[in-house]
């Protein structure tokens, strides 16, 4: 503890300084030593090294950490200080280095932050491209929907496509997780079914197809569940092909009690080929019936006692307000009702819902 105080080090060469003094002049009276000029020389001597071991020990080393620390505070260039010194210089130099590194990595994670916070704000903005940005009018329906995610980049997407051979689709899709990977592969699979749309004329060859193409781009661990409707304007019939999502629901006119149809398959991106897993089915769809497509972040939400929103409840909401005039006023009273039940809860899964009547 002695040799690594500067301080302890300074009194030690005093002492010794102060001793040494005495020694002359004690000295030199004992034996009456008649040069006593010579005895001043000698502490002179011993007093110029004292202050040369006080600038080489003490103020050139201070003066170098008070110089870079000034450059630091007053936003100039500077070093860092190299020493091996374990006194309380050394400390103080050791300290300034580990508040440089602190302050260089923190500037560092906040330039990387940024340039993140501009990466996700392009990739949004990429994704509120893609989706409606308005509802299209399509003889014989009428639709309303909309997508909220839980980060800046969500995993979940809706779309709806004027097609080849007169078919209007209709798809939504939920891929695992969120943020941004989950964002990239929402706009691959968007992308894929836009672009077969234009080749294919059924759901199950344009899902097949997307399927095949997705699998060959994605992670073993990434998947999207998908359900597309597929509307035949000339025959006015609705079909449906299924891709692991959730139900659908149905609200036929006239009934009390919504109708809750399992979509079947298995979802995009699992296997190489689902050729023979899925299957497009037509849907009984007449005048004044309602099909409710929804992901699964609106069942699985959960309020602040733990409750899951549910899909009985989701169930009874739209049985209830089934005769609203318009899907967007259904829509916006299922939102109420789940507002309601999740109230300040925060919601960790991206969630989409889209209302669509038969007129």
């Amino acid at each position: 503890m002695f040799r690594k105080s500067i301080i302890s080090k300074l009194f030690f060469y005093l002492v010794l300084s102060a001793l040494l003094a005495g020694l002359v002049f004690f000295g030199a009276e004992r034996v009456g030593y008649s040069y006593p000029w010579l005895a001043y020389a000698l502490l002179g001597s011993y007093g110029l090294v004292t202050f040369l071991i006080i600038v080489f020990l003490v103020h050139r080393p201070l003066s170098k950490v008070f110089r870079e620390m000034k450059a630091l505070l007053t936003g100039r260039p500077y070093k860092r200080i190299f020493t091996t010194r374990i006194d309380e210089i050394g400390v103080l130099a050791h300290f300034f280095n580990d508040v440089t590194q602190t302050m260089e990595r923190l500037s560092t994670q906040m330039r990387d932050g940024k340039r993140m916070s501009e990466e996700l704000s392009i990739g949004s903005d990429i994704q509120r491209n893609i989706l409606p940005k308005a509802m299209p009018q399509i003889p014989g329906l009428s639709i309303y929907g909309k997508t909220r995610p839980a980060s800046e980049v969500g995993g979940d997407s809706f779309d709806i496509i004027s097609a080849a051979k007169n078919n209007t689709l209709i798809y939504i899709g939920d891929v695992t997780g969120h943020g941004v990977p989950a964002g990239l592969i929402m706009v691959m699979v968007n992308m894929l079914i836009r672009t077969l749309s234009e080749i294919y004329a059924s759901g199950y060859d344009i899902l097949v197809n997307t399927n095949r193409l997705l699998k060959q781009r994605i992670e073993q661990r990434r998947f999207m569940t998908s359900v597309l409707l597929r509307w035949q304007q000339t025959d006015q019939k609705m079909f449906f092909t299924g891709c692991g999502h959730e139900h659908i629901l149905i609200f036929r006119h006239g009934q009390s009690v919504a109708e809750v149809k399992q979509t079947g398959g298995i979802a995009l991106g699992m296997v190489p080929d689902i050729s023979k897993i899925i299957h497009e089915e037509e849907i009984l769809f007449e005048s004044g019936d309602t099909i409710i497509l929804y992901s699964d972040g609106i069942v699985e939400a959960k309020n602040m006692q733990g409750e899951m929103y549910g899909l009985d409840r989701l169930n009874a909401v739209v049985s209830q307000h089934a005769g609203a005039s318009q899907p967007e006023e259904l829509f916006t009273l299922i939102s109420q009702d789940f507002a309601v039940f999740v109230g300040e809860q925060i919601q960790n899964d991206d969630i989409t819902l889209i209302v669509i009547r038969r007129v």
